[in-house]
């Protein structure tokens, strides 16, 4: 949802942005690099240590990256496999560090285990989705479908996390989580399924 709707508004944001570092000889490669070492620093070192709300201001600066280095990448007409390859894979290492944050928080000082096993559990389900997709174009199908995409949950975990370092009560994002986890298994299914029945049409006979 939020690719289909908001990247579009933000890459028009961030064009000035792209420009500008293409203009300094900027590498779209080391974009994507800073861009997840600063959403691992933001979840791995300021969710466990309590601060919630600035932990998830660091993350959502540098998640920008990812719409940066794209735009970047089609300046320079360097849109190939590599960049490709590279960003979906340091994506999967900043959204493993934003859970893997709050399930360190949750499960020492914020003291609150049921979050962090839901956590936990978004974390597993949310790989599992990632991989659908990655294995399915890799055997020559397509997995571009589901309600819980990269975006709509890594944007969902954010807010919640960052309203609750505001002081909100911890239940919301307990639920928020827990949606999550339901939405996640769901994409799961509806990829397999997808999968399944491209790999059905492939295996019957020619003319049928």
């Amino acid at each position: 949802m939020l690719n289909k709707y908001a990247r579009a508004l933000f890459a028009a944001i961030f064009t000035p942005v792209a420009a500008l570092l293409v203009r300094m000889r900027v590498s779209p490669d080391a974009v994507t690099i800073v861009g997840t070492l600063g959403v691992a620093a933001g979840a791995l070192i300021g969710y466990p240590m309590g601060e919630l709300f600035w932990g998830t201001v660091v993350i959502t600066v540098f998640v920008f990256s990812d719409i940066v280095d794209g735009l970047m990448a089609r300046m320079l007409g360097r849109s190939g496999k590599w960049g490709a390859f590279l960003d979906s894979t340091l994506d999967r290492v900043g959204d493993g560090a934003v859970f893997a944050g709050i399930v360190v928080w949750f499960y020492t000082g914020g003291d609150n285990r049921f979050i962090a096993s839901m956590a936990l559990t978004c974390l597993v389900l949310g790989s599992i989705v990632s991989y659908a997709k990655a294995r399915a174009e890799g055997l020559g199908m397509t997995a571009n479908v589901g309600i819980a995409e990269r975006s709509d949950r890594l944007v969902v975990v954010l807010v919640a996390t960052g309203l609750v370092g505001l002081g909100i009560p911890e239940a919301v994002l307990a639920v928020v989580l827990v949606l999550l986890a339901i939405a996640s298994l769901v994409t799961v299914f509806q990829r397999v399924g997808t999968v399944r029945r491209q790999a059905l049409a492939e295996s019957l006979p020619s003319g049928q």
